[in-house]
C-alpha cells in the first residue's frame, strides 16, 4: 500500500510541477512577444512557429508546438510609408499592434495549453530612441491523461480516489512589459501572471496559486562590415519557486541572409542554433545539450523554426545591415 501511496503522491506533485513548469525557447530572440507582450508586432505583422523536441529519443519526453500570429495595424490599414520613417529600433512603423499565440505541449500523461492575446503600443521619445508597452491576457490548463497511467494494482483504493478527483487544472491571468529600443539594441522588462492566477483558476492553481516571474530582455547587434554582423541576446528570468535562470546566446549574421551562433543556459543546457532569412521567410534549427549539473536527462533536444513576414521584408529592411535579432 505504501508503494502505491508514493506513486499516488508522485503524479499530485508532478501535476504541480508541470503547472509552475518554465518554458524555454532556445531561439528566445525570436519569440520575444511570448515572453514580454511589449514585443508585439515589433517585427511587423508576422506568422511565427517552432517545434520542441526535448529529451530526443526519450519516450514521453516534453514536446513542444508553438503558433502565433502577430499584426501591425498600420500594416493592415495600408498606411505604412517607410520612406519617411526616421530608425527607431525594432521597426519604429509599429504604433499599435495586436497578436495571438498557441502553445500546446504534452510530457508523459499531462497536456498543457496556452492561448495568449496580446496587445502593443509604441511611442517614439527621439529620432533614434522609441518606447513600446503592452499587455496579455493568458488562459493556461494542465490535464492528467489517467489512460497513460499503468499501476500493477490498478483497484487499489487511494488509486481510484485519484481517478474520481479533479486533476485538471486551468487559470486566467494577465503579463505586462516595457521595451526601450533603438537601431542596435533594445532593453525590456516584463511580468508573467501578474495577478498570480487571482483572476480566474481552478485545480493546482486554484489551490497553491501562481508565482509571478520577472523577465529582463536585452539585446545587441552591430554591422562589421557590408557582408558580416553580430547579434547579442539575453534574457533573465525569476519567480519565488523556480528562482532565476540566466541565458546568453551570439550569432554571426553573413549578408543579412544566414546566421549561426551558439548560447548558454545557466546550469542546464549549451545551445547552437543555424538558420536562413529569405526575403519573407525565416527558417532556423537549434540544439540543445544538458550541462552536466542540469538535473534532467542528459539527451539532447532540437527545435525547428519557421517565420514568415506578411508584407515585404525586404522593404522593411532596406536600409539595415542587419534585420535579425
Amino acid at each position: 500500500m505504501k508503494k502505491f501511496s508514493l506513486i499516488i503522491f508522485l503524479i499530485i506533485a508532478a501535476l504541480g510541477a508541470n503547472a509552475q513548469s518554465r518554458k524555454h525557447i532556445t531561439n528566445f530572440a525570436l519569440f520575444q512577444p511570448y515572453f514580454n507582450p511589449a514585443f508585439t508586432g515589433h517585427e511587423g505583422s508576422v506568422l511565427k512557429s517552432f517545434y520542441r523536441n526535448q529529451w530526443t529519443g526519450f519516450e514521453n519526453a516534453p514536446r513542444t508546438g508553438f503558433i502565433a500570429g502577430e499584426f501591425d495595424l498600420a500594416d493592415l490599414k495600408g498606411a505604412e510609408n517607410s520612406s519617411n520613417q526616421p530608425a527607431a529600433g525594432l521597426e519604429t512603423s509599429a504604433r499599435n499592434a495586436m497578436g495571438v499565440s498557441l502553445l500546446h505541449e504534452t510530457f508523459g500523461p499531462f497536456k498543457e495549453g496556452q492561448v495568449q492575446l496580446n496587445y502593443a503600443s509604441q511611442v517614439r521619445l527621439s529620432e533614434k530612441l522609441s518606447l513600446r508597452a503592452g499587455a496579455a491576457l493568458t488562459y493556461a490548463f494542465v490535464k492528467l491523461d489517467y489512460n497513460m497511467l499503468t499501476l500493477d494494482q490498478a483497484n487499489d483504493p487511494e488509486y481510484q480516489d485519484i481517478l474520481i478527483s479533479d486533476n485538471n487544472s486551468d487559470k486566467v491571468d494577465v503579463n505586462v512589459g516595457l521595451v526601450l529600443n533603438a537601431e542596435n539594441f533594445y532593453l525590456g522588462y516584463a511580468l508573467q501572471d501578474a495577478a498570480k492566477g487571482k483572476l480566474v483558476s481552478s485545480g493546482y492553481y486554484l489551490h497553491n496559486g501562481t508565482n509571478t516571474q520577472h523577465l529582463v530582455q536585452a539585446g545587441f547587434r552591430k554591422s562589421l562590415s557590408e557582408q558580416f554582423g553580430f547579434v547579442v541576446n539575453g534574457i533573465y528570468r525569476y519567480d519565488a519557486m523556480l528562482k532565476e535562470t540566466l541565458e546568453g546566446q551570439v550569432k554571426g549574421v553573413f549578408n543579412n541572409t544566414f546566421w549561426a551562433g551558439a548560447g548558454y543556459r545557466k546550469d542546464l543546457a549549451y545551445t547552437l542554433t543555424a538558420g536562413v532569412q529569405l526575403r519573407q521567410v525565416k527558417f532556423g534549427y537549434a540544439y540543445e545539450t544538458a550541462t552536466r549539473n542540469a538535473n534532467a536527462s542528459n539527451r539532447s533536444s532540437n527545435e525547428l523554426l519557421l517565420t514568415y513576414n506578411l508584407f515585404s521584408a525586404k522593404e522593411r529592411n532596406a536600409n539595415r545591415p542587419i534585420s535579425i535579432w
